[in-house]
């Protein structure tokens, strides 16, 4: 079932938290709204499942207005930043809670809730309490709760930021697996960019009570519109130039770089001065003195050094001088004990593909 958000407008005295924002959603779409803390996008959320009614604009649901509908009558799922469980109730008197509210009768009930928990490899817990569960089966009792009323919209405010860094992404799966299992519409909330590229259909970032960017997530990765958007879904390394006249390329102080087929110039004109960036991964450091370039990459014209290193394991990381330029960072995929000490210098190439632009 689609949702609609039309020009939405919220705000809270003098302060506007929302402005102006419209979002469609397909059915079965998983949608998510990104952005950091106070840009809109939990109050966008409470909006929706009905938590906060005093608003301009609109918010439909299969073209139905829902002004004035109360929480309880949307039919909507909601799984909460702090899961919400009753501590005195058992995992299956949590999760059949919303069913005695809507009055369904004792067998189906006791169905549903089965089905609910097996989606949620919950079997088998019915008679524990959220107590003596951890984290992450807590967080799988909120989930079946929300699925086992069969909701038209999941709604999910944050729901693995109190995870550790193992158990979020195995829930990451789970919530796949579940979404592509009942094909509900879902607006899911989050700061995490991770969560929102791996998972989402489509995806908006919001900044201060708008909408900055939406599209898919590989789309917007690799050509935000915008600044604000490119730096805040991962670190970009910058240089500034002059646009071409055919607009596919820009002369910088490191060497004139070819914009990727999809780069969003329609902005610039030819001649204007633009910011073009590349994300650490499309960078490829060597050692100064190695003159080979890889095919598929090009190397800057300009003097680079390691600033210092951060090595992650399975990466490192890399902050990089260019001379006259703002610090890059690269991240190297290393084997053995190869890697660049602080202060060496090195050279560095870009692939081809690698180079967007923001105006």
């Amino acid at each position: 079932m689609s949702l609609h958000i039309d020009s939405l407008r919220v705000s809270y005295g003098n302060a506007r938290a929302l402005d102006g924002v419209s979002i469609t959603l397909e059915p079965g779409e998983m949608f998510f709204l990104l952005g950091p803390s106070g840009c809109g996008k939990s109050t966008l959320l409470r909006a929706v499942a009905g938590f906060i009614d005093d608003f301009d604009g609109d918010i439909r649901i299969g073209g139905k207005s829902l002004k004035g509908v109360p929480p309880h009558q949307r039919d909507f799922g909601m799984v909460f930043q702090n899961y919400a469980l009753f501590p005195h109730m058992t995992v299956e008197g949590n999760v059949a809670f919303g069913l005695e509210a809507r009055h369904v009768p004792t067998p189906e009930r006791s169905a549903r809730v089965t089905e609910a928990l097996a989606m949620v490899g919950l079997s088998g817990f019915e008679k524990r309490r959220p107590g003596e569960l951890s984290g992450g089966q807590q967080q799988r009792v909120a989930l079946a709760r929300a699925l086992v009323i069969k909701p038209r919209v999941l709604l999910l405010d944050e729901p693995l930021s109190n995870l550790d860094a193992k158990l979020r992404w195995e829930m990451r799966e789970e919530i796949r697996r579940i979404h592509r299992a009942t094909g509900i519409t879902t607006l899911y909330v989050t700061h995490d960019q991770g969560e929102a590229l791996s998972l989402a259909g489509r995806m908006a970032v919001l900044n201060k009570g708008k909408i900055d960017a939406l599209g898919p997530p590989r789309a917007m990765y690799r050509n935000p519109p915008t600044r604000f958007s490119a730096e805040f879904l991962g670190d970009i390394n910058t240089l500034e130039g002059v646009l071409s006249a055919d607009r596919r390329s820009v002369a910088t102080c490191a060497g004139t770089v070819k914009l990727n087929a999809e780069a969003n110039v329609e902005q610039a004109k030819p001649g204007a001065t633009v910011t073009v960036f590349c994300r650490p991964e499309s960078v490829l450091l060597s050692a100064a003195d190695d003159s080979q370039v890889p095919g598929g990459f090009d190397a800057l014209t300009v003097c680079t050094r390691v600033r210092s290193s951060a090595f992650l394991g399975g990466s490192t990381l890399y902050d990089i001088e260019i001379d006259g330029q703002p610090m890059w960072r690269v991240r190297r995929y290393e084997s053995g004990g190869q890697y660049f000490a602080d202060g060496a210098d090195v050279r560095v190439a870009v692939a081809d593909d690698g180079w967007a632009m923001i105006a």
